[in-house]
């Protein structure tokens, strides 16, 4: 368990993060993903994380189903607020209780506005939505008050610094720190006494599906540890990280992770030493070096710059098809791919990284396209 001294209570390590639970089809698998709250709830784990958006909007009406089979004072419950649909108070209103009737609760526990960037946090400022929650939490419908984020680590402190918030989500992993500049994050919240929460911990289940050369390091060490294991272990070893969340999606992956968080959760010098191996040797790889910082955008053909270059890179380090097909032909809809690009060159006068943009994109759409639409 983790102590929030700041807040007055206990959390579980271990977080149930309810983005990514089993389906049939388009639909929630029930009977697996019940079974997966009664084997988490039956193990300690405490803190649920769901949102108005996950599975299609299913998440939410789902999570609220599971977890009212138990007291409701025996697990925290967490929940955001879609900012990007928020035009005014009567929005924040109606989407709010709406929330509470699908989860079937009174209240909401830890409470985020959702994946903020500084765009969104403008719109925080304007529609006054950090004061609306503090008005929620006056009436006892909601306990604590965080965002999560979603944006250079450079904007960060201004957010963190702005409200007095109760908590912080952030994406935390062993790789992120060399990408993203993550552990400027982590030390933010850290130097000002924020709780964190970790999402991402296995950066989107790519650190559990590395290539051989790299589970072989892993593996020499210790044969019965799983990759995801290792990267679980390497979050929750932080002292500030309160909860680390996990969004399991089969009962194996529930298993698994619960056996992580009942061992020892401290990083020895030689585990260490394994994980900054790995990271090195995937680092060795050579991606394009975008920041997302997004100062290319918008493209005046549509295409979405930064997130293409997410796709490409991940392929590069991690070389999974079907991550790389999902984020790339799925997740980015028709006109927003590299295959839009014109080559006007505008982004280049923009990107102060100085990326040669449109050739590497013509690059990025023809190696995803060969490893992705050929098989």
């Amino acid at each position: 368990m983790s102590k929030l001294d700041r807040l007055g209570i206990e959390v579980s390590k271990l977080g149930f993060g309810c983005m990514r639970l089993p389906m049939k089809g388009d639909a929630i698998d029930r009977e697996q993903a019940l079974a997966m709250f009664d084997y988490a709830y039956q193990h300690g784990v405490n803190y649920y994380d769901t949102a108005w958006p996950y599975l299609g909007g299913t998440s939410e009406p789902f999570v609220g189903e599971a977890l009212s089979r138990y007291p409701r004072d025996s697990f925290f419950l967490a929940s955001k607020m879609p900012v990007w649909l928020v035009e005014s108070e009567a929005d924040f209103e109606r989407i709010f209780e709406e929330q509470l009737v699908r989860l079937k609760t009174d209240h909401i526990d830890f409470y985020l506005l959702h994946a903020l960037s500084k765009a969104r946090f403008d719109k925080v400022l304007e529609q006054g939505l950090y004061d609306l929650c503090r008005k929620k939490q006056q009436e006892g419908k909601i306990r604590y008050i965080g965002f999560s984020y979603h944006d250079p680590a450079e904007r960060f402190p201004a957010i963190v610094d702005r409200y007095p918030w109760d908590f912080a989500q952030i994406q935390y992993n062993y790789i992120d720190p060399h990408l993203l500049g993550a552990d400027q994050l982590y030390q933010t919240l850290e130097s000002r006494g924020i709780p964190c929460v970790v999402m991402e911990p296995v950066r989107g289940g790519f650190l559990s599906t590395l290539p051989e050369e790299f589970n072989a390091i892993f593996r020499e060490y210790d044969p019965d540890r799983s990759p995801a294991s290792w990267a679980l272990k390497w979050v929750a070893s932080h002292s500030n990280v309160k909860v680390t969340l996990s969004g399991m999606s089969s009962m194996e992956q529930m298993i698994d992770n619960i056996r992580t968080f009942e061992g020892d959760l401290t990083m020895t010098p030689a585990e260490e030493q394994v994980v900054d191996t790995v990271v090195r040797k995937i680092l060795d790889v050579h991606t394009v070096p975008c920041t997302g910082c997004e100062y290319c955008m918008p493209c005046p053909f549509g295409v979405d710059i930064p997130e293409v270059f997410k796709a490409y890179n991940n392929f590069k380090l991690f070389r999974n098809a079907d991550m790389t097909r999902a984020a790339y032909f799925e997740r980015l809809k028709d006109g927003f791919r590299a295959d839009s690009c014109k080559k006007c060159g505008k982004c280049m006068k923009a990107c102060p990284q100085h990326i040669q943009i449109p050739d590497m994109l013509e690059t990025a759409h023809r190696e995803i396209s060969e490893a992705c639409l050929t098989k």
